[in-house]
């Protein structure tokens, strides 16, 4: 009934939103909002003290934890009786959708609460929720007893909207990757779109709505909310990056673009603004940009941001940038510099931090609200995962002609997967591995062992959690299953992985160019010229010298001669 209810309210919302609004960088807010969005949430506390505590309210619901803790320690500066100011800081130092939380910083916050006769029903319902949010147990049992309360508090209060959206928060909080099915994203979905109905500037309505149909069956339940969100909290880069999680999902790579470009330009702008370490600035967007930027053939700006990256590390240190593996890694796959591997992975990149992967674990960048070694991490074995790529990248160049041994490169992955631990975890390491295989099976033309060695990687792959922005593979085994059957000459069978990847990853540049590939040496004609056709449309901005380019042209031009 939920999903039913989610499906209708957006097919209402769809009815008013014009589905080819551009996202832009500069997003006009009416004069009576914030600039985080519109809340309400009366407590007990003093004046002074609920406006602080207001722009920490919004600021949280953007996950912009460091902006939210210092507002909610202004209200309690304000107002040391403050209980939900409190509340608000303990909340802060929880990171729901990637299962991280400062569990002891939180749990000295909240012994700071004194009970008195001020507190309403509904504040108490608030305490009781949080502290269970930090109660015993591990930190999913906490996440479901937290979930629990917060129904009950979302029941009691039915004309609370944050009751709602907590709620729904709460929900998604309780996923983790290998959970099987849609119902509690659903579920919150739902949740979520009444919410935004009834106060379509609230932003935390808005960014649950995205990340409640955050995959590629349900994405385009989104595009109305994803529309919006940085409109409705343009000071919090987060809300201007959040919209590309839809647009990536639906291949829409100029409004990704835009969204990507319009957070990493308020994040820095913040970070100089208050004088914070260049590791706060939002390198979640930024490599999300180089990867949009592949998908638009835009290589030379690739390049560019990959060049920053690196001149900020030699300037600044490793500490002051992340996601750098994630970004060389996709710069040497999407544009096949295989010799670029090694002078992108030397000895100083193997150095690089490995544990704050947004490509590799499907996660968000950890956002450094707390001690690092209080956070709780989603997915076991995740240091190991990412301690990988590397070497993935390593062997990857080496099956396509870069000096590495193959054969030692296997052996350390295997490794590395073995001391992962937890099965999840150890799922893309396997793939990984059996990529590799795969490839230097294909250079020795041992084509029924690549073939073997994909189809086990595409089955692993299928049972792992949907896309959610870039590849967390960096290489799609259906896409690369896909260019082998293509190297075995067997085009139609490529045809059909292709397919499978372009659902999985709509307007991929790498997927549509060999489903043209295929299609062409099937003899479908009709095929590639749609094929092609899309590549040249999400190319348009792509560089000038692209030899793919060029292929695409010169297909479609002997097309219209036939």
């Amino acid at each position: 009934m939920l999903l039913t209810r989610a499906l209708s309210t957006a097919r209402l919302i769809l009815l008013g939103v014009s589905l080819t609004a551009m996202l832009m960088t500069g997003v006009a807010v009416s004069a009576q909002h914030s600039k985080l969005g519109k809340v309400d949430f009366p407590t007990s506390g003093s004046e002074p003290a609920q406006a602080h505590f207001l722009r920490g309210l919004a600021a949280l619901h953007s996950f912009w934890f460091e902006e939210a803790l210092e507002a909610f320690r202004a209200s309690t500066t304000a107002d040391p009786d403050f209980a939900m100011g409190y509340w608000g800081e303990a909340m802060a130092h929880n990171h729901p959708l990637w299962a991280q939380q400062d569990t002891e910083a939180a749990r000295k916050v909240l012994e700071k609460i004194k009970e008195h006769d001020k507190l309403t029903a509904r504040e108490r319902a608030y305490l009781k929720a949080v502290r269970a949010l930090y109660g015993p147990g591990d930190k999913l049992a906490r996440d479901f007893a937290y979930s629990a309360a917060m129904e009950k508090l979302y029941r009691d209060y039915p004309d609370d909207l944050e009751a709602a959206a907590f709620y729904a928060l709460s929900l998604l909080g309780t996923v983790r990757p290998e959970d099987k099915g849609y119902r509690r994203q659903m579920e919150a979905g739902a949740i979520a779109l009444e919410v935004y109905q009834k106060n379509p500037d609230h932003p935390g309505a808005a960014h649950y709505i995205i990340h409640a149909f955050d995959d590629p069956e349900h994405a385009i339940l989104a595009l109305p909310a994803a529309r919006r969100y940085a409109e409705i909290a343009p000071e919090a880069h987060h809300a201007r990056h959040m919209p590309s999680h839809i647009f990536l999902q639906l291949g829409m790579w100029p409004e990704a673009a835009a969204s990507n470009e319009s957070s990493w330009a308020v994040s820095e702008a913040w970070v100089k603004r208050k004088h914070l370490p260049l590791s706060l600035r939002d390198y979640h967007s930024f490599s999300w940009l180089l990867y949009v930027y592949l998908q638009q053939g835009r290589y030379s700006k690739a390049e560019d941001l990959l060049n920053f990256i690196r001149q900020t590390r030699t300037e600044s240190g490793p500490e002051s940038v992340r996601f750098y593996d994630e970004m060389a890694a996709a710069y040497v796959v999407d544009t096949q510099r295989w010799d670029w591997a090694v002078k992108l992975f030397d000895a100083s990149g193997a150095k690089a931090e490995r544990s704050s992967s947004g490509y590799d674990t499907g996660e968000h960048a950890s956002h450094n609200a707390g001690p690092k070694s209080a956070a709780e991490k989603t997915v076991p074995g995740s240091r190991n995962r990412g301690q990988s790529l590397p070497l993935f990248i390593r062997g990857l160049a080496a099956t396509n002609g870069a000096p590495a041994d193959t054969d030692k490169i296997l052996a350390e992955l295997q490794a590395l997967r073995r001391q992962a631990g937890e099965a999840y975890s150890a799922m893309s390491m396997e793939i990984r591995e059996l990529e590799v295989t795969a490839l230097a099976s294909t250079a020795k033309g041992s084509y029924d062992q690549a073939l073997a060695a994909l189809k086990k990687a595409t089955a692993l792959e299928e049972e792992m959690a949907p896309p959610s922005g870039p590849p967390i593979l960096i290489k799609p085994s259906h896409e690369l299953f896909g260019e082998i059957l293509l190297r075995a000459g067997r085009p139609k069978e490529a045809s059909q992985q292709f397919k499978v990847a372009l659902l999985r990853q709509p307007n991929r540049a790498r997927s549509l160019l060999g489903a043209a590939r295929a299609a062409a040496q099937s003899g479908d004609r009709a095929g590639a010229t749609d094929a092609y056709t899309k590549l040249l449309r999400i190319w348009q901005q792509a560089d000038a010298q692209l030899p793919e380019l060029r292929e695409a042209r010169e297909y479609l031009g002997q097309a219209t001669t036939r």
